[in-house]
């Protein structure tokens, strides 16, 4: 019973049934197959426990006899493979073969996979698959390890599993696979170093997916063995790496660091000993190994497990942001170009990632600051919006101002291109976007009025990314591939982020400030007109030689369409649609005849073409500026209201300075001044009305209706309405009879008028006196006497109620009584300009001459014993000078005007700061178009006191683009005026307190005008001045000779500081005789030139300034400046007025405020024998030009006529405060 249980239990071992002879002559391959076949049947299904392996005795031996293993079918390879397969299973754990038989059996198992196993529809697919199963489930294949030679074995093995791999195979064979290469690792007693190469190899491909079958085999094997795998990895780097870096075979250990990234992004656990082993890398003197450890540990900490690999590693970690200071550069390069996956990917790191590149922005070398901006200009939206900190983003924005051209480019490319990326969301007002994004055309603008170099690449990346043209789609023949109203909306969105000095610059990159062509019919004169032209444009290129090379070269190729293109970009009547098209074929063109031309070609229609706006965007501005109060209720949105603003400024601009535009708009515009309730939309469209009609009569509206609407404007309460109304009027077909119908009426109603309709009716009275003097003249003498006596003369009423520490006013904050003052000087000063061609000008202008004389005598009141309001006082006064200036540009005034000549040269010295900002603004306009006289050339030097005029922008720029003539006529011939009214100057005492103060002006003047060239006339002039006297009185006289002996010093010391040669000038001068006299006699003369006029203590004060200045000298490319400091004992006198002298105002006022410059164009009178130029070209931008503006020490102190009474917190108050105008009071 119990022998039965037992056999119940445990079944006895089964033996082999198969006993046919598998060896044995005349078998044929057939049944031979057939045999084996089903041998492997049986065998398959025998199970391990149960078997008798004695029973396997036979054909075990069989199977390993080379007439099967070397058989030429392959049939019989592959049954007898998984025979021999099925019986290692069978017999283990004991193999029954010897060694040299089981590496016979092992080398023939993978012989049959490499040769066979190629898919599901190759001939015995089953049967390899069965083996490749077995060795896997059973892992008879770690039995290669313990043969003798299992290093060749298993090198043989993985080459021959990672080339079958590649065959796309089943997934289950890419697993069996796997688990034969991991058995084989996990039990070999060493690596064979090949079998890690092989293993890497599969790493090397720089494409290589999860998708690959030969890199995903690979990866399994190497996570699932990277403990076993470390320390052979890291031996394997170590090699590869210390060997060819002592041979200097970089390009080996270059792949080797590409291997180790590639590694970690798969891998990573495998470099546990190889990243230590990098942290090494760092600290070596080969700068190559030090960058390429520095890019992969960049790389691996950018990597997706990078926060965990920082953590793990924090020595080297620290180590690797160390390299940011390394000693070389190309090092540092690196270290900065793979901090962009950082921002992104490390946010753990975020502080410490963007406080190392803030540091880099400020790297000594170019290259590092530039590879930082780069690098945020490849960021995509969302890393720049989520990672990357405003306040690092405006340190960015900020190198836009870097000494070097190339961080210049980089950081505004970069700030230019976020903005793009951001304006969509920008636009659906998103609040993130706008507070992280908004401020960057802002932050362009105002890098842009700083040098002229910085000036061209804030105007490229403008027109590329924060303004471009609309790109068209490859249809063009579809009008709706131009979309107007976005691009025209983009412009004004954008101003809505803007301040008011940001609005003034991009108002000077629209292009509409244009020069007029003139023609010329001899060639010769053509010529000439080409060259100073081409020179005029070049100088407002960062390189001004080139650019005039390019120029011309385009001018010589004289190609008919490219000039035709051009014309059609240029033309203020092409449309959006047609500038496109028009643009993108000339530069088309340009390039594929002379690329070399290109980039300044590029520069060139940009800046002549109208991209910000044309007549396309009119009706969107119009719709804007109704939208803006479409209620017409007062109210209205903000943001209607602020696109509104802007929509106005644009138009109120356009009508200044371009009116063409408006054209083909004339109807639209007669349409919309009949919605009287919208006042800014009738303005804007009067406005525009007024500019069309003066630009060409022709074109003034003269339907009945229309002109009952201006009619009923011209006599409305609305000063501005009535003065634009009144410009239509005068332009008009019947002018005469309703401009004398107007002025009858205004005659009659000005002495009951109340105040608001008293402004309108005088401001119509100053447009009619200009462009309408005959019906002006009808109640001249009524109109003139009631202005004269019941508004200028009138004494203010709310005189008890002023506010002495306030001495300016805005014009939306002005009184109708200041208002109506203002406009009474207008009357008077336009009333001059239409008589300037009659007989009796001269007489009809005296008296209004003198009364503005008297106003800038008396700082702004008519009497010395006047007490006026200060604010009505510097509004009266500035008034009057800027009447003066555009009266001096007709000849028949200019002789009277110069005898008060000092007094309005002073103005640029007012106490006000908004008097002389102003003045100084009108006065370098009328001179950029060459309208003045010569004399007042020497006025901007005055301002060397002032920090905020742009009297150095205007002469710096002057100085270079004006032709050799015209420079020498209005800058250096003039000198020896200059120094006439230093003399004449209120300040000016022989003092060794004031000298100083006098030598800085020179000094000043110096500095902008003085040259190696000019040296010698500078020198010859300051001579000549003691060989005359002054024209008024002796006092005078002796004042000039002091100042022309202290000009002698100075141009003494500075030339040879500079090494210039002071040669005695071989030309003659003629001095000018309106303000020199000759002296009676020869012995006049001598005494005078042997007298020495400077005190003793100036000459050494002289001398030791030299030597302070001399030491200070720093050489500069272009030409260099002698520092001035004065010695520390000299200090200026106390000042008379008790004032101190205002600090610099960041703001500054609008360039061009005034709607009207109406002055008529001058011919200078010259009074020296020297050559004049006639039609020059207009250089009316270079006010914007403020390049190479130097640093200047604390100036000693001025006299009473230059010091600030204002209050500086006020003032400050007051310009923090100002706004862009679209209109104010006019000049």
């Amino acid at each position: 019973m119990v022998a039965q249980t037992r056999t119940a239990g445990q079944p006895s071992p089964r033996k082999l049934k198969f006993h046919d002879k598998l060896v044995g002559k005349g078998l044929s391959t057939d049944a031979l197959q057939k045999k084996l076949k089903a041998l492997h049947t049986e065998l398959a299904d025998m199970d391990q426990e149960l078997v008798d392996v004695h029973s396997l005795s036979a054909v075990r031996k069989e199977l390993i006899n080379t007439s099967i293993l070397l058989h030429k079918d392959r049939g019989v390879k592959a049954y007898a493979a998984c025979c021999l397969a099925d019986l290692l299973r069978l017999y283990a754990p004991d193999a029954p073969y010897t060694h040299t038989e089981l590496r016979d059996i092992f080398q023939f198992f993978f012989r049959q996979l490499t040769a066979g196993l190629k898919g599901p529809d190759s001939p015995y697919y089953n049967e390899y698959f069965h083996l490749l199963e077995s060795l896997s489930t059973v892992k008879s294949v770690v039995l290669v390890c313990d043969l003798p030679n299992a290093e060749e074995l298993m090198v043989e093995v993985f080459r021959d599993f990672f080339l079958v791999v590649r065959r796309d195979l089943a997934k289950k064979i890419e697993l069996f696979m796997a688990d034969i290469l991991i058995a084989l690792i996990d039990e070999c007693q060493s690596l064979p170093y090949d079998v890690l190469e092989t293993i890497m190899t599969q790493f090397m491909d720089k494409n290589a997916r999860m998708d690959q079958p030969a890199y995903r085999l690979a990866v399994q094997v190497c996570n699932a063995t990277s403990d076993k795998l470390q320390r052979h990895v890291c031996q394997y780097f170590t090699d590869i790496i210390v060997d060819r870096a002592r041979e200097e075979e970089f390009d080996e250990v270059r792949n080797a660091h590409d291997l180790i990234k590639q590694l970690n992004r798969s891998c990573p656990s495998l470099l546990h000993n190889v990243v230590p082993q990098l942290e090494e890398e760092l600290r070596v003197e080969q700068v190559q190994l030090r960058v390429m450890a520095t890019q992969v540990l960049g790389e691996m900490f950018a990597d997706k497990g990078g926060t965990d690999l920082a953590k793990k590693y924090p020595t080297t970690w620290n180590f690797w942001l160390l390299r940011k200071n390394d000693k070389n550069v190309t090092v540092r390069l690196t270290f900065v170009e793979t901090l962009k996956g950082l921002l992104a990917n490390l946010t753990d790191a975020r502080e410490e990632v963007e406080a190392t590149l803030q540091l880099k922005l400020f790297d000594p070398d170019e290259k590092v600051r530039a590879a930082v901006c780069k690098l945020y200009a490849q960021l995509d939206y969302e890393t720049a919006l989520h990672h990357v900190s405003e306040a690092q983003l405006r340190s960015v924005v900020g190198r836009g101002l870097d000494k070097k051209h190339l961080v210049r480019m980089e950081a505004m490319n970069a700030a230019g291109r976020l903005y793009s990326l951001a304006y969509p969301e920008i636009e659906n007002n998103d609040t993130a976007a706008v507070a992280q994004f908004s401020w960057i055309p802002e932050e362009i603008l105002h890098m842009a009025s700083t040098t002229k170099e910085v000036k061209a690449v804030a105007e490229q990346i403008l027109a590329e990314y924060i303004l471009p043209l609309p790109s068209p789609s490859a249809s063009t023949s579809k009008g709706s591939d131009i979309d107007e109203v976005a691009w025209t909306d983009r412009l004004l969105l954008t101003m809505r982020f803007l301040d008011e000095p940001a609005i003034n610059a991009l108002l000077s990159f629209s292009g509409l400030k244009g020069v007029e062509a003139s023609s010329d019919e001899n060639e010769d004169a053509v010529a000439d007109r080409l060259n100073n032209v081409t020179k005029m444009i070049a100088a407002h290129f960062s390189d001004p030689q080139k650019a005039t090379d390019d120029l011309k070269t385009f001018a010589n190729a004289n190609e008919g369409r490219l000039y035709k293109l051009l014309k059609t970009c240029m033309d203020p009547q092409t449309d959006l649609k047609g500038l496109v098209k028009a643009t993108n074929e000339f530069l088309r063109r340009v390039e594929q005849s002379s690329p070399s031309i290109l980039p300044t070609m590029t520069t060139f229609v940009r800046r002549a073409s109208l991209r910000m706006v044309n007549q396309s965007s009119i009706p969107t501005l119009v719709k804007r500026i109704q939208k803006g109060d479409s209620a017409s209720d007062g109210l209205g949105n903000s943001l209607a209201q602020a696109s509104a603003h802007n929509a106005q400024i644009w138009m109120s601009y356009v009508s200044k300075h371009c009116p063409a535009i408006h054209k083909s708009h004339i109807g639209e515009f007669s349409k919309a001044i009949a919605d009287d309730k919208n006042t800014q939309l009738v303005e804007v469209c009067l406005q525009a009305l007024a500019a069309v009609a003066m630009w060409d009569n022709r074109l003034t509206p003269s339907d009945k209706r229309t002109t009952e609407r201006v009619m009923r404007f011209v006599m409305d309460s609305n000063y501005r309405h009535a003065k634009f109304a009144a410009r239509i009027l005068a332009c008009s077909k019947n002018a005469e009879d309703l401009c004398g119908e107007v002025v009858d009426s205004i005659a009659e109603e000005l002495p009951e008028a109340d105040p608001d309709h008293l402004v309108a009716h005088i401001s119509v009275l100053a447009q009619l006196a200009l462009k309408a003097p005959d019906a002006f003249e009808q109640k001249s003498d009524v109109i003139m006497a009631f202005l004269l006596k019941q508004v200028l003369m009138k004494p203010q009423s709310d005189l008890d109620q002023m506010d002495t520490d306030e001495e300016w006013v805005e014009g939306s904050a002005m009184t109708p009584e200041l208002r109506a003052k203002l406009l009474s000087l207008k009357v008077c000063r336009n009333r001059c300009i239409a008589h300037s061609s009659a007989e009796t000008a001269v007489d009809i202008a005296r008296p209004v001459l003198k009364m503005f004389a008297a106003l800038i005598r008396f700082n702004g009141s008519f009497t010395s014993e006047a007490v006026d309001d200060p604010k009505t006082k510097a509004r009266l006064r500035l008034q009057a000078a800027i009447s003066l200036l555009h009266l001096s540009t007709i000849e028949a005034y200019a002789g009277e005007i110069g005898k008060d000549f000092v007094g309005l040269a002073i103005m640029i010295q007012d106490p006000c700061y908004q008097v002389r900002m102003t003045f100084m603004e009108k006065l370098v306009l009328l001179l950029s178009t060459r309208k003045l006289p010569v004399q007042f050339n020497v006025i901007p030097f005055l301002s060397v006191h002032d920090p905020e005029a742009d009297a150095q922008a205007y002469v710096s720029f002057a100085v270079r683009a004006m032709p050799k003539a015209v420079k020498l006529t209005r800058f250096e011939y003039t000198f020896i005026r200059l120094l006439h009214l230093l003399a004449h100057h209120p300040d000016f005492a022989v003092t060794e307190e004031s000298l100083p103060d006098i030598a800085k002006y020179i000094e000043f003047y110096l500095d902008l005008v003085a040259s190696a060239e000019n040296v010698a006339l500078l020198y010859h002039l300051a001579m000549k001045a003691k060989t005359v006297r002054d024209a008024e009185s002796h006092v005078y006289s002796e004042n000039l000779y002091v100042a022309a002996e202290l000009a002698q010093h100075l141009i003494k010391a500075r030339a040879k500081s500079h090494s210039w040669s002071l040669e005695s000038f071989p030309g003659k001068v003629r001095l000018p005789a309106d303000i020199l006299r000759p002296l009676p006699n020869a012995e006049a003369a001598n005494e005078i030139l042997k007298t020495i006029y400077l005190p003793e203590n100036t000459l050494s004060w002289l001398a030791e300034h030299a030597k302070q200045s001399k030491a200070a000298q720093e050489p500069k490319p272009d030409k260099p400046r002698a520092e001035r400091k004065t010695a520390g004992k000299r200090k200026a006198a106390a000042k008379t007025n008790g004032s101190t002298k205002r600090p610099r105002i960041t703001k500054r006022r609008k360039a061009d405020e005034s709607d009207e410059e109406e002055s008529l164009p001058s011919e200078s009178d010259e009074d020296i024998d020297e050559p004049t130029s006639a039609g020059e070209p207009d250089e009316s931008e270079s006010s914007e030009e403020e390049a190479q503006k130097p640093e200047r020490e604390e100036k000693l102190g001025r006299g009473a006529r230059t010091r600030a009474k204002a209050r500086i917190k006020q003032q400050a108050k007051k310009s923090a405060k100002r706004k862009p105008k679209v209109s104010s009071s006019d000049d």
